[in-house]
């Protein structure tokens, strides 16, 4: 075959898809997510037309993918603008605007509780010359601790595992004094601590108590 005949291969665009700014939800989905309402604004300033397309007329978010054709589509259009009254369009933005304030408000809150929280890396004596690392606090911050424990045995070579401490609450245990070690670990963001603010660590150091104490 001739290289006349040979035909070089069309290069194909790549499909550019529109995502809300609020939600990261294509527009048509936005109905899916719990802010509905900031979304709409959104889409009425930065593509009006796409907001009149989904939202003129009573329309809600209704995408032609969802239907086989445009008869579909005409037709859950047309019974959902009969069903939905003014009064009851109106009670739905309410109702909408009060789920999406709570579910900030619950957002905020669980926020606070995790940069309010604290981490302890405590350096224990267990004799003169045998220290353990006990790490509690990290599950604030959603770090699994059976993960971080597998990574910090790796890490140091050394024994790692998830206990319960006097309290009854999870930690990790390693065997050694590694506490300035994990404190560099979680500054870097290392493997599955990452995401823990350093501001949030402290070192203790818990000597071994004497007899008679």
């Amino acid at each position: 075959m001739s290289s006349s005949d040979q035909q070089e291969p069309q290069a194909v665009r790549p499909l550019e898809i529109l995502y809300c700014q609020i939600c990261t939800f294509p527009p048509e989905y936005c109905e899916f997510g719990s802010s509905l309402t900031r979304c709409k604004e959104w889409l009425q300033g930065a593509h009006s037309q796409l907001f009149d397309k989904y939202y003129s007329d009573g329309k809600h978010c209704i995408s032609e993918l969802v239907f086989a054709n445009r008869d579909d589509l005409e037709e859950a259009l047309q019974s959902k603008i009969g069903t939905l009254s003014l009064e009851a369009q109106a009670k739905l933005e309410k109702d909408t605007a009060k789920k999406e304030a709570k579910a900030e408000a619950k957002a905020d809150a669980a926020l606070k509780k995790k940069m309010a929280s604290q981490v302890s890396i405590k350096r224990i004596e267990r004799n003169k010359r045998k220290h353990v690392t006990a790490i509690h606090g990290l599950e604030a911050f959603d770090i699994e601790l059976k993960k971080a424990a597998k990574f910090l045995a790796q890490k140091f070579a050394t024994g790692a595992s998830v206990t319960k401490n006097a309290q009854g609450q999870d930690e990790i245990v390693v065997q050694g004094d590694v506490s300035d070690d994990v404190m560099e670990l979680i500054e870097s963001g290392a493997g599955p601590l990452k995401g823990v603010p350093a501001d949030n660590v402290v070192i203790v150091e818990e000597k071994k108590k004497k007899a008679g104490e």
